[in-house]
């Protein structure tokens, strides 16, 4: 039985790219890898939103009218509702003037968990225990 951390370090915004979008979906796929593992085997993501990673997170966004796209921000609120461990830099948050209720939740999708804002020392502990460490 083995329980296998992966980190998922979102460093930059979406735009221009889609970069740290596909960090979410990776996230959240974890659901789907767990019926490929071995009885007992788990896989434990935490997804991290540290520096300019953070500005494609906030609440509000458009992205399905002019685009035709789900926004990062739903992605984040799919995150919470599947009870992934979403992890904020809290250095960073106050360096671009982020406050807490800028951060998405799923409240109104009936998600109990909520963004952890936290220093980045927390998140070098996580990147630390993670067997697999992945940048976007």
């Amino acid at each position: 039985m083995a329980d296998i951390k992966c980190a998922f370090i979102v460093q930059r915004p979406q735009y221009k790219g889609e970069t740290s979008r596909l960090a979410l979906t990776h996230a959240l796929s974890y659901q789907t890898v767990e019926v490929l593992l071995e009885d007992g085997d788990t896989v434990t993501p935490s997804l991290c939103f540290v520096g300019e990673g953070l500005l494609g997170i906030s609440k509000g966004q458009n992205a399905m009218a002019p685009y035709g796209i789900n926004s990062s921000e739903l992605h984040a609120k799919n995150c919470l509702l599947v009870d992934l461990d979403v992890y904020v830099c809290k250095e960073d948050m106050e360096k671009y003037g982020i406050t807490e209720d800028q951060l998405p939740d799923a409240d109104d999708m009936g998600a109990e968990k909520r963004m952890n804002v936290v220093p980045f020392a927390q998140i070098e502990k996580i990147m630390e225990e993670a067997k697999h460490v992945l940048f976007f």
